[in-house]
């Protein structure tokens, strides 16, 4: 407490994203457990895959390696407190490990965002420049590529939460919410937010807006290229090495326009505990069974490992 402000400093936050469904709590608890074991084992299996086997070691594997690893760490930032809030009367979270809590978040998120422009440029590399692939995705140019993608997603986010740790919260501490957030923060600051609020707004343009119109750019190349390919048969061939990170691209911009841009009157909390669930939670799991599904390499690597 401070003079005749009486600003009192928080020391933890409570969630109130599932304060509606208190009933429901215990099959919460089992499902997103099996969420979290389903994420772990298939991104698991993933990375492991794409080391033993020789097949998978070209530059379209090595990123998807990255964004396994990504979705790891995705789904380990929340997934373990939110097991832990689920079934308690009081599902808080302490200042300090709300800050880190949204610091591994943000870095991932931007990390993902880049990391699949990255690799829609590979694609990119593969279909329309075939003859030069080898030199555009060296090992000299994929690994700088996968190492800014992190770097990117960290130097983002450690802005924001640096911004995050100066707002006076005025011993508001309910987060409409299901994690910690920068959104759901300024929402219950009590101090000006306006330079938080245009970081998120230029962090949005360059993390989220620019990375998906480069996406979109790419895929405009790679359908002009396969649509000049005269055998159906071969037209088919060569989607297919793309179809698995398109869909990815399209369920994660997707879910992360909806998380970060929907509009602020209108939303009930259960619509956003829904929306923000399929974004953090449900994402990190479909990624690893997109490309598992969608890839022959990888189910025959995968069928090649169980046999031994």
């Amino acid at each position: 407490m401070e003079g005749g402000n009486q600003t009192l400093q928080v020391t933890e936050f409570l969630f109130l994203g599932f304060s509606g469904m208190p009933r429901g709590r215990p099959f919460l608890f089992l499902l997103f457990l099996a969420i979290y074991l389903i994420t772990l084992v298939a991104n698991s299996m993933i990375v492991i895959l794409i080391q033993l086997d020789s097949r998978l070691h070209s530059p379209m594997y090595y990123f998807l390696s990255h964004l396994s690893c990504l979705d790891i760490c995705y789904s380990s930032v929340t997934l373990p407190t939110l097991l832990v809030n689920v079934l308690r009367q009081q599902p808080t979270i302490s200042y300090h490990d709300c800050m880190a809590q949204m610091f591994f978040l943000m870095t991932c998120a931007g990390s993902e965002c880049t990391m699949l422009t990255v690799m829609a440029y590979d694609r990119y590399a593969a279909i329309c420049k075939p003859l030069h692939y080898s030199q555009l995705m060296s090992k000299e140019v994929r690994v700088p590529l996968a190492t800014a993608s992190w770097i990117l997603g960290m130097v983002d986010s450690a802005i924001h939460t640096a911004l995050a740790t100066d707002l006076v919260f005025c011993g508001a501490s309910h987060i409409h919410h299901i994690f910690c957030d920068v959104p759901p923060l300024l929402k219950i600051a009590c101090s000006d937010t306006y330079v938080n609020e245009m970081a998120l707004h230029i962090a949005t343009l360059f993390i989220g807006v620019c990375p998906f119109i480069l996406v979109v750019i790419s895929y405009v190349y790679i359908l002009s290229t396969i649509l000049k390919i005269r055998s159906s048969t071969g037209r088919r061939k060569t989607f297919s090495t793309c179809a698995a990170h398109l869909i990815t691209v399209i369920v994660y911009f997707g879910m992360a326009n909806l998380n970060y841009n929907h509009p602020s009157v209108g939303y009930s909390l259960g619509v956003d505990t829904l929306i923000s669930t399929l974004y953090c939670v449900a994402t990190p799991m479909l990624n690893p069974l997109i490309y598992s599904l969608r890839n022959k390499e990888v189910k025959g690597a995968l069928q090649k490992l169980l046999n031994g």
